[in-house]
């Protein structure tokens, strides 16, 4: 993989590294082990009925509360008339403890992207993004509070990890974006929220009970789940190998989506520090056979950073290393980093990625540069919560940018409502 075929002496070669703070330390095990109330999507459907007749009730009132909040995305009292007014407080009180609590909301794209900040019974806090395009909205959602896997470029991993998310604390960020969708939040009026990404804060198959358990409820259709179409849905990970391939044995068709970064284990090593456990060849490798098991074809995230993985070679590289595995198993979405003047985590420059893109449609690797959304208001998950408490000066600096730009909407608004 390190081939000195590919390499060119002239060109330069940036290397990660932490410019402010201490190193994140790489670690599987949460600082705290907080457990949430147990809460009506914790729970099987079967295991639903079983904890309602122990609860003093007859056991159809399962179904009817599952109705309530899988399909009609309800999760107060006084919403559900058909339950009995004597005993419907303490029903939804045992069964949909409150597990979310807002922050606060960002808006960007001209209020077609809401990122929201989310605290937790114990004051841990995540992050979702909502974002609509063009007759749907896709949510991305967090798995962990922190996350352990140390990569430097992360806000979330300099913030390191607080502790795993329970199933329901998974499910009731989607269903909260239904709500948000449905209601009309994102601009241009209600929209039916389709698409679910594992993108947001923490690595999800670290927190892979809980997880393989939300999967289920999102996917599976109403009482059991909110029916989320599994091909609408994507987890992502930086390379779990092991997980990866109980994720291709879950028998759900979900697409997988592995964040890359770099194609040789010289930079990706001290990029993705799990790279020194699960290298990329292995990571390929179990990425192929996800492919095979599912029929999904597998994303490859590569975030093109200036100087350090942008290079014509290692793009060349990459395409290499995933035709030598088979055609037509893959897609590439290269990531424009949101830029960070000075620094060295900042865009690529646009003739880069320009090369960069065209030499994998060269070697016949379907490419398709994301669409940033949220650049304007700290996009990447973890700045915005680093920012509430404090942590990351980077995500400060952040922060102050974004309330520039939503000081400057406001005041185009309010001269506009004047004239």
């Amino acid at each position: 993989m390190n081939s000195p075929k590919y390499p060119n002496a002239a060109t330069r070669q940036v290397m990660p590294t932490v410019e402010s703070g201490p190193m994140p330390v790489f670690t599987m095990k949460p600082a705290s082990k907080g457990k949430p109330p147990t809460h009506l999507a914790d729970l099987t459907v079967e295991a639903r009925k079983k904890a309602m007749k122990e609860a003093g009730f007859p056991a159809f009132r399962a179904d009817q509360l599952s109705r309530h909040y899988f399909e009609r995305h309800e999760a107060t009292a006084d919403e559900m008339t058909d339950l009995p007014s004597s005993s419907r407080e303490q029903i939804v009180e045992n069964f949909l403890p409150p597990l979310l609590t807002k922050v606060r909301d960002l808006r960007a794209d001209q209020g077609r992207t809401i990122k929201s900040l989310w605290r937790m019974f114990d004051g841990a806090m995540v992050e979702t993004v909502l974002m609509r395009y063009p007759g749907r909205a896709t949510l991305c959602i967090s798995s962990q509070a922190g996350c352990g896997m140390a990569c430097p470029f992360c806000a979330t991993g300099q913030g390191g990890l607080t502790r795993n998310l329970s199933t329901a604390e998974i499910v009731e960020q989607v269903r909260l974006g239904m709500v948000a969708a449905e209601s009309g939040d994102l601009e241009g009026g209600p929209v039916r929220l389709s698409n679910i990404v594992f993108m947001g804060m923490g690595e999800p198959l670290a927190n892979w009970r809980q997880v393989q358990a939300a999967l289920h409820r999102i996917i599976e259709p109403a009482p059991s789940g909110l029916g989320i179409s599994a091909r609408g849905v994507t987890v992502s990970t930086v390379g779990m190998v092991p997980l990866i391939n109980k994720l291709a044995d879950e028998g759900l068709p979900v697409t997988l989506a592995v964040s890359l970064h770099a194609p040789d284990d010289g930079l990706r090593d001290p990029l993705i520090p799990l790279n020194s456990r699960f290298n990329v060849e292995k990571l390929l490798d179990s990425a192929r056979r996800y492919f095979e098991k599912t029929g999904r074809r597998v994303s490859i995230e590569y975030a093109l950073i200036k100087d350090m993985n942008d290079h014509q070679w290692r793009a060349q590289l990459l395409a290499d290393e995933l035709n030598s595995r088979g055609r037509g198993w893959v897609h590439v979405n290269p990531i424009p980093l949101n830029p960070t003047p000075g620094s060295i985590w900042t865009a690529s420059l646009p003739q880069t990625q320009r090369v960069f893109v065209d030499t994998l449609e060269a070697s016949g690797i379907p490419t398709t540069i994301r669409d940033t959304r949220g650049s304007d208001i700290d996009g990447a998950c973890g700045q915005l919560a680093a920012e509430v408490k404090g942590n990351s000066a980077r995500a400060k600096k952040a922060a102050a940018a974004a309330e520039r730009v939503m000081a400057a909407i406001n005041e185009v608004e309010e001269r506009e409502a004047d004239e």
